[in-house]
């Protein structure tokens, strides 16, 4: 009794209730502030340390010394006359009260409005995520399997802001290597790195990309220098099971990733196959310089960034003049030329053409065991109208990478474009399951949607689509206004959409096309004049506009006749829009349409692989499709 007495003097009691309720309330805010500043996970625990650690010493000097009007000083030195133990009380219990009542505030802000939006916050970036991966179905929670990570772009903490491609390259490759783990699950690329500088918590994360575990980081670079931070969290209780900081030079980045990689596989407890073992990534140069040069085009790449698709052909050439023998840089420039053969003036479509087959080739010739450079020659082969070679350069590249999402995406393309609709759906779907954000999946799954009729689902694809920067959807927003009446926003997204593809057309046509479609009969005069002079001296390839709108302005036959008839700049376009969702269902009924098939080399695909659900072969050896 005698201690608590003198407990109660000293004001000790008092002040650990005052301690404890502060440090509660620093805790709350520095909680609610730090992933603002972008504060990693460990400065909180830092926090909640530094303060447990103070209690004791606070306890200790209330104890021992007493607070007196000229300053502080020992209890034993102030006698009972001079002492202002009773004040410095009722100040304690003030400041208790004032202290409390902030507590009790922040509690009422912190329930009322801040835990609603986080709760929203995770609904919405959960149902984002989940639903993109089955968009035609109703999602229920699951729990994550228990070796499942998200590798979260790593911060750039370099004073060069211009080096964010480069710490983003240093988390996809490490992503990319623990992606070809058959024991663990691994969160697709678009989808993690959408919580970059969102400022998510790790519940959050972790139930939106339903993994266990989560590797974030940071990368800084200094000159030549470099300063590589990790921490591999674990959703369920936020523990940090393994953090590390690896310093090195340019040189090192190598090692470095592969040992990041290691170490995460070892605490994961995965199962490495015998090559693994040593090694799970595979650079493929020495050259550092080389490899900045590859992830700078990789990130152009990763955005399909097409205005700054030359900037990439350049630094890959720059880094194949530095390495010759670096494959994947052989391999990316060859993606890169693919995928800017869409965007270019029509005499320059053969050419990149031509360049990506080379570049594929090459990097195969360096590496046989890459998957992405077999598929640029299935696509290479697709423009070709080969599709039955293009089939199997795409499946030869599963067989090599089946997590791979480009050859996943472009072998369900493969299938939309040549009428497969339900092959169509389930490899887009595989898509998605792997990168359930991949915006170019989204707007096809779109139009598959919108094909059945599903309009609402068809819009929340194009939305998670616009949320993760995809700024090409005019094809999908125009259809989908038409069908819903909106005839002036139909109008708007045609123009920017012919505007886009339409390269070489003449003035206007964007204009023409656009109200043409919608009806004008003025408009679709001057488009069909504009045509015939185009197709009087007719370039090599054609742009895919011009049959394209023949057949959406009723000049079903004729279009069709024109696309079989000429190679154009982006078959995918035309076959898109009129075999997989019929956007003009007079299409199949043409009575050119079964010599459309065997000109376009389709029928002799479906000769190969059966015909589509919806067709059948016929007496005459033609298809016939319902």
């Amino acid at each position: 009794m005698k201690l608590l007495a003198e407990l109660r003097r000293r004001n000790v009691i008092r002040m650990a209730g005052l301690y404890v309720v502060g440090a509660w309330l620093m805790v709350q805010v520095a909680s609610t502030v730090f992933p603002a500043f972008e504060l990693p996970t460990w400065a909180l625990r830092g926090v909640i340390l530094l303060l447990a650690v103070g209690f004791i010493p606070a306890l200790v000097v209330s104890w021992v010394f007493e607070l007196t009007p000229e300053g502080l000083k020992r209890d034993g030195e102030v006698s009972a006359s001079d002492s202002i133990m009773p004040q410095t009380a009722r100040r304690l219990d003030r400041m208790m009260i004032v202290v409390l009542l902030m507590a009790l505030g922040y509690f009422a802000f912190d329930k009322f409005v801040l835990m609603p939006k986080r709760l929203a916050d995770a609904a919405t970036a959960a149902g984002l995520i989940a639903t993109a991966a089955a968009p035609v179905a109703t999602i229920e929670s699951t729990p994550a399997e228990a070796k499942s990570i998200a590798v979260l772009a790593f911060a750039n903490m370099s004073s060069d802001k211009d080096n964010e491609y480069f710490s983003d390259g240093v988390a996809e490759e490490i992503l990319n290597a623990l992606a070809k783990v058959d024991d663990l699950k691994v969160a697709g690329r678009t989808a993690s790195f959408y919580f970059k500088g969102r400022n998510e918590n790790l519940a959050t994360i972790g139930s939106a990309l339903g993994v266990a575990h989560v590797l974030e980081g940071s990368v800084r670079k200094q000159g030549d220098r470099l300063r590589i931070s990790v921490n591999l969290l674990r959703v369920s209780d936020g523990v940090e099971m393994w953090a590390e900081i690896f310093d090195g030079t340019d040189g090192d980045i190598f090692a470095l990733q592969e040992n990041i990689a290691q170490q995460v596989s070892s605490q994961l407890k995965v199962t490495l196959s015998a090559g693994q073992q040593d090694r799970l990534i595979d650079i493929g140069t020495s050259d550092p310089d080389a490899y900045a040069l590859y992830l700078r085009a990789t990130d152009v790449f990763n955005r399909r960034d097409s205005t700054h698709y030359e900037e990439a052909i350049a630094a890959l050439q720059q880094a194949l003049q530095r390495d010759p023998q670096f494959a994947r840089a052989h391999s990316r420039l060859a993606t890169i030329y693919t995928v800017s053969a869409f965007l270019v003036t029509t005499d320059r479509v053969a050419s990149l053409n031509d360049q990506a087959r080379e570049q594929a080739e090459q990097a195969l010739l360096l590496n046989p065991e890459l998957a992405e450079p077999y598929a640029v020659l299935g696509v290479f082969h697709q423009r070709a109208k080969r599709y039955g070679q293009a089939h199997r350069a795409f499946e030869r590249a599963l067989v090599l990478d089946a997590t791979d999402i480009t050859v996943n995406f472009w072998l369900a393309l493969l299938q939309c474009t040549t009428g497969y609709i339900a092959r169509c759906e389930s490899g887009l779907d595989r898509t998605l399951a792997i990168d359930p954000l991949l915006p170019n999946a989204l707007n096809w799954r779109a139009r598959m949607l919108l094909a059945k009729g599903d309009l609402a689902s068809a819009e929340r694809m194009i939305e998670r689509a616009r949320t993760v920067g995809w700024q090409s959807g005019w094809n999908v927003e125009s259809l989908l206004a038409l069908k819903r009446g909106d005839l002036a926003n139909a109008r708007t997204r045609m123009v920017a959409m012919v505007s886009a593809v339409g390269v070489g057309l003449p003035p206007g046509a964007a204009e023409w096309i656009s109200d043409a479609r919608l009806g004008n009969a003025d408009a679709r005069a001057k488009t069909l004049r504009m045509i015939d002079h185009y197709l009087v001296d007719p370039p090599a390839p054609i742009n895919v506009m011009i049959p394209w709108t023949l057949v959406i302005i009723g000049e079903v036959d004729r279009g069709l006749t024109t696309f079989a008839d000429h190679p154009t700049s982006n078959d995918v376009w035309f076959l898109g829009d009129f075999l997989p969702i019929r956007r003009v269902p007079d299409v199949w009924a043409s009575p050119v349409f079964p010599e459309f098939l065997r000109k376009t080399g389709i029928a002799a695909y479906w000769d190969e692989l059966g015909p589509p659900e919806q067709c059948r072969k016929v007496a005459s050896g033609d298809y016939h499709c319902e």
